[in-house]
This record gives structure tokens, C-alpha cells and sequence, in this order.
């Protein structure tokens, strides 16, 4: 039975051609899309209910046997299979499996149904080359700010993907630059900072809609575009003196470094530019140098330099003072301008007197010759004072001495005026005292 079922087969697979002829004409027809080493079940036919005996052919040049539901004739080969009494089962799919099967039903009738199987296979890796500046240690590209970027993009599948570009800056949504079969290219001529951000090459399989990317995040640097600046202070709270170098402007933020000069001995290095010495690593006149270095250059950095120059402490005592000074005579100025009361009154305040004292000033003191030239003149004004008021002052005549007698008097004008009835006292008897000494022979 065995023999005979193998002698048959010339036979049927021509009448098998024939009826594969008439049933493309009528346009019976499947598409399924497997993918090379994956497993794939060919249905045979849409049909529900109970099924007949079937078998599985392969249409190349003819027919060829693959599987049947006889239990006593084996497949053609251990990866075909019979799945759910009917559809057929193909483990591990390889490319030459692509082509037309049939399956053959025999139920009242029999009937024949065509399957097209195509193979996709891939896109299986995706090779992206960005001509960037430079790389992170962490894989991150960086360009420079107006330098020009190459991208590049291609994969391979079958059939051959649709590759394409996306971008998508920081907070942003996604665009695409464009696709193209097989490979993509463009060039970014004058990059700056809005380009930053997320480069995807995408490469998708047309047939089976498998898509494979690879993201790439792209920097964009740029150094600060002027010279850098620094300065030296002394610590508050105490007696460190703080080195201070800022370059702003730029992305990322700068290194810096700072040396003793002459002979560039390393002091220290900082992200923000800041070094504290200490009294033993001052001394007059030494400088110190402060080189800022970006990853994009200039090559050898920007610099600047401080020089610790000798504190002038008597200088900075002796302008004290006299600013001191100069402000107290300003404002003694003012009040002696303005106020000479309150001035006087201020005096009395410190001296600790009351209201109703009487402070006397006398004068004895001889007089220079011009004085005593000018003694008539003086005695003449004296008594034109004297019949202006009681509170002028009083100039007497003695022995060709001149004594002013002032009289202050704060409260109780009684008092002012029995002062005066005293000193008129002691002039006329002083007077008297004088013409007796004229008349006296001498």
C-alpha cells in the first residue's frame, strides 16, 4: 500500500496542476508573512465546522508532497506537522521557504486552497555614525557650537527597510527629518544650541513591520566668549584670604586651576573657581595665576592673574583719623553757624550749672601799645554802650590799663542789674582815685 501510494503521486500532481491553474484564475488566495527562524501554522482554508482527510503540497516548478493527514504516510520533512486536523505547522522557518502551498480537502467534494507565504527577515541591527566633536565618558556625543555635523544611518532586511530620521529636543515633540530605502544621510551645517537633543535612526521591514532604532543624544558646547576675571578678598570671620576666578558664558561650566607664580605650583583646582590660602602661603608681592580650561577649547585655556601687594596699616589708620576728624570739624562748623545758643546752652549742660547762676569774665591783662593808643577811641564807644542798654559790656579805664568786665546772666535780671550798679561803683570811686593823682604835685 505503501508502494502503490508512492507510485501515484506523478499522477496526481498533474491533475494537481491543472486545478491550481483553474483555482488561481478564480483569485483564491492567502498572504501570510513569516520570519526567518520563527515558526509559522498555514490554515487551510477559512472553513469551520467538521474537516476531511487533507494534504500539503509545495507549487515551485511542480508539485511537491509535503504533509497529508494519513497517519501512514510521513512528511516530508520532521518540521512539518498537522495542527488542529487540518492547518499546517512549520517549526523554524527558514528564507527558501518563501512560495505558494495548497491544501487538498476530500469531504462530500473535494476542494483546494492556496496560501502565499513570504519571508521577512530583520531589520536585525542598525548602524548609526554621527561626525560629533567628541564623546563623554558615559557615550554621549558632544559638537561644537558652529561647527557641522555628518549623520549617517543604514540597516539591513528583507526585504530592505525603511530607514528614517527623528529628532526630539529637550520638552519637545518629535520630528522627523525624512526616510529613505536602505540608508539615510544629511549634514547640519551651523550647529547651535536649539539641535540639541535626541537623534533616532529608525529602520522599519515594509512586510512584517518590524522596526529596530537606535537613539543617540547629542550635546552642543560652546566656551564662554570673554576673557576670564579674578580678584582676592579676605575672608569674613577670618584670616583666609579667598581666591576668586569667574568665566561665564558658557556650556558646560569651565575648569579652573590655580598656580603660584613664578614657577606655576599647582594650589589648587575647582569647578567653581574658589581657593581659600591661609596666612603661611601669603606673603607680599607673590601672584597667583587662574587658568580656566573648556571642553571646546581655546586649546590652552584663558587666564588670569592676582598679586598680593604689601597692607599700608599706618596709612589706613592716618586716613582714619583724619576722615574722623574732618567730619567732627564739619559739624562743629554747622552747629557754630547755625546754633550758637544751643552751642552755649550745650556748655552749661556739661559744666553743670544753674539756670540762675551769674558767670563773670574779667580780663586784667595788659594790653599791646596799640591798645593803649587807641584807649581814647575805646573809651568814647564805651559810653555810647553804655546808654544803649545794661546788658553791653563795660570797658573802665585804670592806670592806663584797659579791664573788660563781661557779665553773663541767666534768670534773675535783679541780679544783672545789681552787678551793674557795683561795677559803676568801683569806676567812679577809681576815677576820683585818678584826678587826685593828676592833681598831686609831681
Amino acid at each position: 500500500m505503501a508502494a502503490g501510494a508512492r507510485a501515484c503521486p506523478p499522477r496526481v500532481l498533474v491533475c494537481l496542476g491543472v486545478l491550481l491553474a483553474r483555482w488561481v484564475a478564480a483569485g483564491f488566495e492567502a498572504l501570510v508573512i513569516g520570519e526567518v527562524h520563527e515558526n509559522i501554522t498555514l490554515r487551510c482554508g477559512n472553513v469551520s465546522g467538521p474537516r476531511g482527510p487533507v494534504t500539503w503540497y509545495r507549487n515551485d516548478s511542480e508539485p511537491v508532497f509535503l504533509l497529508s493527514s494519513n497517519s501512514s504516510i510521513p512528511p516530508a520533512e520532521p518540521r512539518f506537522s498537522l495542527a488542529n486536523a487540518s492547518s499546517l505547522h512549520i517549526k523554524v522557518l527558514r528564507p527558501q521557504d518563501e512560495g505558494n502551498y495548497t491544501c487538498r480537502e476530500v469531504l462530500n467534494e473535494t476542494r483546494w486552497f492556496r496560501v502565499w507565504l513570504q519571508m521577512a527577515r530583520g531589520p536585525y541591527e542598525v548602524e548609526v555614525n554621527i561626525s560629533s566633536t567628541g564623546a563623554l565618558p558615559n557615550g554621549t556625543l558632544y559638537a561644537a557650537k558652529g561647527s557641522q555635523v555628518d549623520f549617517s544611518c543604514n540597516s539591513s532586511s528583507r526585504p530592505p527597510p525603511m530607514v528614517e530620521w527623528q529628532f526630539q529636543a529637550p520638552d519637545s515633540s518629535t520630528e522627523t527629518f525624512g526616510n529613505n530605502l536602505t540608508a539615510s544621510c544629511f549634514s547640519l551645517l551651523l550647529m547651535s544650541q536649539n539641535l540639541q537633543g535626541n537623534y533616532t535612526c529608525l529602520a522599519t521591514n515594509m512586510r512584517s513591520r518590524r522596526q529596530r532604532k537606535v537613539t543617540t543624544e547629542l550635546l552642543v558646547y560652546f566656551p564662554p566668549p570673554s576673557a576670564p576675571q579674578c580678584w582676592a578678598e579676605m575672608s569674613q570671620g577670618s584670616l583666609m584670604l579667598q581666591l576668586t576666578c569667574r568665566w561665564d558664558g558658557g556650556y558646560p561650566d569651565p575648569d579652573f586651576l590655580w598656580t603660584e607664580e613664578p614657577g606655576g605650583v599647582v594650589v589648587g583646582m575647582s569647578k567653581l573657581g574658589v581657593k581659600m590660602l591661609n596666612q603661611s602661603q601669603l606673603s607680599d608681592g607673590k601672584k597667583f595665576k587662574c587658568v580656566g580650561s573648556h571642553i571646546v577649547g581655546p586649546e590652552l585655556g584663558a587666564s588670569c592673574v592676582v598679586q598680593i601687594k604689601p597692607l599700608n596699616i599706618g596709612g589706613i589708620v592716618g586716613t582714619i583719623v583724619s576722615l574722623l576728624l574732618l567730619g567732627l570739624a564739619i559739624i562743629s562748623g554747622l552747629l557754630l553757624y547755625y546754633s550758637p545758643v544751643f552751642c552755649w546752652k550745650v556748655g552749661n549742660t556739661f559744666r553743670g550749672q544753674d539756670m540762675g547762676d551769674v558767670m563773670v569774665l574779667v580780663d586784667s591783662e595788659e594790653e599791646e601799645e596799640v591798645e593803649e593808643e587807641n584807649a581814647a577811641e575805646e573809651e568814647e564807644e564805651e559810653e555810647e554802650e553804655a546808654n544803649e542798654g545794661e546788658e553791653s559790656p563795660e570797658e573802665i579805664p585804670k592806670h592806663g590799663h584797659i579791664h573788660r568786665v563781661t557779665a553773663l546772666v541767666n534768670g534773675n535780671v535783679d541780679w544783672m542789674a545789681n552787678g551793674l550798679q557795683a561795677l559803676q561803683d568801683n569806676s567812679s570811686e577809681e576815677q576820683s582815685d585818678i584826678i587826685q593823682e593828676e592833681d598831686r604835685p609831681v
